[in-house]
C-alpha cells in the first residue's frame, strides 16, 4: 500500500512494514555520500517530514569503505583517502545543515557515521551475522551483488567490474545491512523504519518468511521519495 502524504510518497515493503510506521517510534534516514539527491535541502525537507510523525529520528550516511572503493575504481592509495576525506566532510556538513534548517520542533535527531558503531555489540553481531551469509548463502551474496552491480555500473561505465572492485563494494554495502535487520535493537528504540528513496534488492529476501538472513520482527522497510518522483 502507497502512502500519499504532503511531501513524500511512502511505500512500506510489508503489512508489517506499514503497522510499525502506524506506530510512528522510530525512523531511519540512511544517507550515502557522493549521491547527488542528498542534497541539504533534500534533509531538510525529510527531517520536516519524519518530526511529524516520529518520536525519534536517527541520519546514519555511510562512512566505512569509502576509500578502498575509490582505490578500487583506479584511484592512488594517497588520492582515494584524500577524495573519500573531502566526501564524507561534505555529507556531513550537508546533513547538519540540513537538521538545522528543518528547525525539528523538539524531536530529537541525532546525525551518525557507520564508523561510530565500530565496537557496538549488536552492531558487531549483525555484522558478523551479513558476513557469514553473504560467504555461505547464494540468494544472499546474488541479492549483493545486484546492489554492488548497479553501484558499480554508474562509475566504470559498463555492467563488467572487477573481482577488486566487486570486493570493496560488498565491503560497504555488508556494512550498511545490519541498520536494515535491526536497527531497533543497535539504537535502543522499540520499533524502526529505515527509509530510502530507492528499492533495495535484498528487501524481497529480508522480509521472506523461515529461516536465513531476515529483518526483525520490529524493523521495517519504506520506499520513501519526494511527491512526482517514479522509483
Amino acid at each position: 500500500m502507497t502512502i500519499t502524504t504532503e511531501a513524500f510518497t511512502v511505500q512500506p515493503f510489508t503489512r508489517s512494514c506499514h503497522q510499525i510506521w502506524d506506530e510512528g517510534d522510530h525512523v531511519l534516514i540512511g544517507v550515502s555520500p557522493g549521491n547527488s539527491y542528498f542534497s541539504a535541502g533534500r534533509i531538510t525537507e525529510l527531517v520536516r517530514w519524519a518530526s511529524a510523525r516520529f518520536s525519534r529520528i536517527d541520519i546514519v550516511y555511510a562512512d566505512l569503505h569509502v576509500a578502498e572503493l575509490f582505490g578500487a575504481l583506479g584511484y592512488e592509495e594517497d588520492h582515494a583517502a584524500r577524495r573519500a576525506s573531502k566526501e564524507l566532510k561534505a555529507v556531513r556538513r550537508r546533513v547538519l545543515r540540513g537538521v538545522e534548517e528543518a528547525d525539528p520542533q523538539g524531536t530529537p535527531v541525532r546525525v551518525h557515521g557507520l564508523s561510530e558503531f565500530a565496537g557496538h555489540p549488536v552492531y558487531e553481531l549483525l555484522h558478523r551475522r551479513v558476513q557469514h551469509f553473504l560467504a555461505t548463502d547464494d540468494n544472499v551474496r546474488a541479492g549483493c551483488e545486484r546492489m554492488a552491480a548497479h553501484f558499480l555500473s554508474s562509475k566504470i561505465g559498463g555492467p563488467v567490474a572487477g573481482a577488486e572492485q566487486l570486493a570493496a563494494c560488498l565491503d560497504y554495502i555488508s556494512a550498511e545491512l545490519p541498520f536494515f535487520l535491526d536497527t531497533p535493537g543497535i539504537l535502543g528504540v522499540p520499533s524502526s523504519v529505515s527509509c530510502y528513496h530507492v528499492p533495495i534488492p535484498l528487501t524481497d529476501l529480508l522480509y521472506a518468511k523461515g529461516g536465513g538472513l531476515r529483518a526483525s520482527r520490529n524493523q521495517a522497510h519504506a520506499v520513501v521519495r519526494p511527491e512526482g518522483i517514479a522509483a
